[in-house]
């Protein structure tokens, strides 16, 4: 019998919440899984889960059993790092969660190097601003802005992505130069809405040293980034890019930064920077792969990702 199987079958069921989420991460199917549990309880010669045509819930034994067996895995694993050479190649699966803007413009040109100086790593990125479960998604690392930290996460701070304020030099033409962040109130701006509570991303601001928020009025709102991106282009209005996002369009003069003189006609303001973490469970999820996969992020960003002081 292969007890390490059916616990490994009973802690994804746990993890996913039913027979079915637990059989998918598994790559097994749902009978299968089932006849796991069902060999594990008689193994044990204890009832784990309460099961029933629409339910499925931990029995008082399933919990206590739950919460000794959960991290079985991982400390398997540690066990394994612990006997092997420290120079020792990263290896087995590897996966990523990120915001869709970070994977989709940062991310996706970087982890075709990564792959090919560690080739014994099988990683899949997962790109998503929804909440992310890294136990019942089977994510290693995820890499988070600070309005998604989490208690509970080990994070770590990875880099800090500048911002840029930003209108087509159509819609400046046709409503004019704001001369500073306080009339965004008057102005329509494109915001982008957080998809798991439905708020706004703040627009901060920091001028003499004193950090404020951007006051909103008319606003056109999206959940993505580039879409935003799209509409400030396309003459709709004033929107806030993280500066992966909209260097290509200030390049090719489609959009203009706003609040970056000091002097003249338009008030200077920074932009206000946003944090990025490297996150993971705890510190025992500081795995070789994922510490590489970090001293890797780190090289690759460089002083892109330092925000400096303006002088």
């Amino acid at each position: 019998m292969n007890l390490l199987g059916l616990i490994k079958s009973f802690i994804k069921v746990v993890e996913a919440g039913s027979i079915a989420g637990g059989a998918r991460s598994l790559g097994l199917s749902a009978a299968a899984v089932s006849q796991n549990i069902a060999r594990l309880e008689a193994h044990l010669q204890v009832r784990l889960l309460s099961r029933t045509t629409r339910s499925m819930v931990l029995t008082p034994s399933g919990s206590l059993y739950y919460d000794k067996v959960r991290h079985i895995e991982r400390d398997l694993e540690e066990a394994q790092l612990a006997i092997t050479t420290a120079d020792s190649e990263p290896r087995g699966r590897l996966c990523i969660a990120t915001t869709s803007a970070f994977g989709r413009h940062v991310l996706a040109r970087l982890i075709p190097e990564f792959s090919a100086l560690y080739p014994r790593l099988s990683i899949e990125l997962l790109t998503s601003d929804e909440k992310v479960d890294h136990a019942r998604q089977g994510v290693d690392v995820s890499l988070r802005i600070t309005p998604q930290l989490e208690d509970g996460l080990l994070a770590r701070h990875i880099a800090q992505v500048p911002f840029i304020c930003c209108a087509s030099p159509g819609y400046l033409a046709r409503e004019g130069w704001p001369q500073s962040p306080e009339e965004l109130k008057q102005r329509r701006c494109l915001v982008f809405r957080y998809p798991v509570d439905g708020r706004f991303l703040r627009w901060g601001f920091v001028r003499d040293g004193l950090r404020f928020d951007a006051e909103f009025g008319d606003v056109l709102i999206s959940d993505d980034i580039d879409v935003l991106a799209q509409m400030a282009v396309h003459d709709g209005g004033i929107t806030r890019l993280a500066e992966f996002v909209a260097r290509p369009w200030l390049e090719r003069g489609e959009l203009v930064p706003l609040f970056e003189e000091a002097g003249g006609a338009r008030a200077y303001a920074q932009t206000e920077p946003m944090d990025i973490y490297l996150c993971v469970t705890d510190r025992f999820a500081m795995t070789p792969k994922v510490c590489a996969f970090m001293a890797f992020l780190k090289a690759s960003l460089g002083d892109e990702w330092k925000v400096k002081a303006r002088t």
